[in-house]
C-alpha cells in the first residue's frame, strides 16, 4: 500500500466486485456512464463544506478525526435542501470510515449509522484491511465535483470525485509516514446510492469506485 485512504488497490478492487449490483435502480445492474449522464450538477466548485445542512432530528454519533487527517469537501452544497441533506450525510459517511480506521473499530456506531446493506459490508471489510496492514493515513483528501440525482423522495444517486495525492499511509504503531510515490492515479470516482431512513438520515446502501476514471482527471 503506497497511498492512503481508499488506496489499497487489491482491496478496492475486491470491494467494487462485491458491490457490482449495489447501485442498480431495480434491475440489479449498474453502469457508471448511465449514472453520470443522468445526474444533476451539484453546486459551486469554490467552497469547502464540513457541515452542510441535513436532518437534525436523528441521534447522530460523534465523529472527530485527528488534526493530521483532513477530508476537504469542495462544492458540497447545491442550494437545494434535499440534495444538500443527501450530500451532508454522504460527507458524514466518508468521515465515519476514516474515524473507524483511526480507532481500529470495525463495529463503529457511526459506520453502521451511515452505511447499510452491501455498502456496510464493503466498508467493514475495508476498515479491517487497514487494521490487518497495521496502517492509518495522514494528510488531506479532496472530494469534489459532486452530482446528485433524486430518484424519488427517499432515494438518491450521488456521484463525486476524490483526489488523494496529498495523503499518505502511516504506521499505526510507530507513526512513520510512507511518502513513497504511488504508481497509480490519485483520482477516484465514487458512484453511490443513498436511501433516506425513517429518521431522515440518508444512508449509503450502494457503492462503486473506479480509480483513474477520466471524469475525475485520471
Amino acid at each position: 500500500m503506497n497511498r492512503s485512504a481508499r488506496l489499497a488497490t487489491a482491496v478496492l478492487t475486491a470491494s467494487a466486485a462485491l458491490l457490482l449490483t449495489a447501485c442498480g435502480g431495480g434491475s440489479g445492474g449498474s453502469d457508471d456512464n448511465d449514472k453520470i449522464a443522468g445526474a444533476d450538477t451539484g453546486g459551486n466548485a469554490t467552497s469547502a463544506s464540513s457541515s452542510a445542512s441535513a436532518s437534525v432530528t436523528a441521534d447522530r454519533p460523534d465523529i472527530t478525526l485527528p488534526e493530521d487527517m483532513k477530508n476537504v469537501f469542495e462544492g458540497w452544497e447545491t442550494g437545494d435542501a434535499v440534495k444538500d441533506a443527501a450530500l451532508a450525510d454522504a460527507e458524514r459517511a466518508l468521515n465515519s470510515v476514516d474515524d473507524a480506521i483511526v480507532r481500529g473499530d470495525t463495529k463503529s456506531k457511526a459506520l453502521a449509522f451511515y452505511y447499510q446493506g452491501d455498502a456496510l459490508v464493503s466498508e467493514v471489510k475495508w476498515v479491517q484491511a487497514w487494521l490487518d496492514a497495521n496502517i492509518s493515513w495522514t494528510g488531506t483528501i479532496r472530494y469534489f465535483d459532486p452530482q446528485v440525482t433524486l430518484r424519488d423522495k427517499e432515494t438518491a444517486v450521488v456521484i463525486y470525485c476524490a483526489d488523494d495525492s496529498k495523503a499518505h499511509n502511516k504506521d499505526r504503531k510507530t507513526g512513520k509516514v510512507d511518502k513513497t510515490p504511488a504508481s497509480d492515479s490519485p483520482y477516484v470516482l465514487y458512484n453511490t446510492r443513498l436511501e433516506k431512513n425513517a429518521e431522515g438520515v440518508w444512508q449509503t446502501t450502494g457503492l462503486l469506485t473506479k480509480r483513474g476514471h477520466e471524469r475525475c482527471g485520471g
